[in-house]
């Protein structure tokens, strides 16, 4: 078991704390891996990060999020600062250009920027990137994002969390077969429907929707000296995170490349929503080795 490093790194607005598993510079010239999510902090990379003791992972918790505390008094989440973040971390680390591992919102974080500072990240593999300007029904997607935020709002985090779910496992396109449903029961999922008072979850409340509504720039992605590789997890297929992904692949002229399981493929069991992580670390190996 490699040892795990926790540092925390000191830039305007933000104490970024990143971790670092493994010798930097890294060991026989192989690039550090670097694995990003959003609103999912390092410890989403609990039981992929293992699989590579080969290579130097560094893992980090975004702007506001887990242990990276915010002094700039913001509450939004954007992919332009969350990349110029990462841009200053991959500077600090001195193991540039690194390999980059990023899922969900951590993905549209990273073609932002491979578009701003293509020099910092050999190859990225960009799992299931939530982008809804991809989408031939893009509006009705922003609808369907406010209903579990309406949700979310009225009746707190479970009733959002339902209705989240509701909307990222639709098949298909948002037609009017899905706005007539009714709002979902928490206790379906079974969470409870108490409402703490609280409306600053950054994946229910508005704050994050800056990711959503990002708008990939493929002249700037395909002039980019970076391998990209969008990924979509085989389970996922007709759900709006692989629709989003095969919309994005499409955008820069490529086939999305399968891996296994779903949204969290990469996840144990630690988090109830397990994944295949095993097989996903040989994927993501192959993929990242050029097979």
């Amino acid at each position: 078991m490699t040892d795990i490093r926790t540092h925390t790194f000191v830039i305007p607005g933000v104490d970024l704390v990143y971790d670092v598993r493994g010798p930097l510079p890294p060991a026989d010239g192989r690039r550090a891996l670097l694995m990003i999510g959003q609103p999912m902090t390092a410890e989403g990379f609990t039981a992929l990060a293992p699989h590579f003791t080969d290579r130097t992972v560094v893992t980090y918790d975004p702007r506001g999020l887990g242990r990276s505390v915010r002094t700039d008094g913001r509450t939004d989440h954007t992919p332009q600062q969350q990349a110029a973040d990462l841009h200053l971390l991959v500077e600090a680390l001195g193991a540039g250009p690194v390999d980059v591992f990023a899922s969900s919102g951590g993905a549209v974080t990273a073609l932002e920027l491979v578009a701003t500072h293509p020099g910092d990240v050999a190859t990225l593999v960009a799992h299931e990137p939530p982008i809804n300007a991809v989408l031939p029904d893009a509006t009705a997607a922003e609808h369907a994002r406010a209903g579990f935020y309406d949700a979310y709002q009225a009746k707190g985090a479970g009733a959002g969390m339902a209705a989240f779910i509701a909307m990222t496992s639709w098949q298909g396109e948002f037609t009017d077969a899905y706005f007539a449903q009714p709002t979902p029961d928490p206790a379906m999922f079974g969470m409870s429907t108490d409402d703490d008072g609280s409306r600053d979850d950054p994946l229910l409340s508005q704050n994050s929707w800056a990711i959503t509504d990002y708008r990939p720039d493929a002249s700037l992605l395909s002039a980019a000296p970076t391998r990209i590789v969008i990924a979509v997890g085989e389970e996922s297929t007709g759900t709006y995170t692989a629709r989003t992904a095969l919309g994005t692949a499409a955008l820069l002229g490529q086939e999305a490349v399968v891996f296994p399981s779903h949204h969290g493929g990469f996840l144990g069991g630690e988090f109830g929503y397990a994944g295949k992580p095993e097989q996903f670390a040989a994927r993501l190996r192959e993929v990242l080795d050029g097979r």
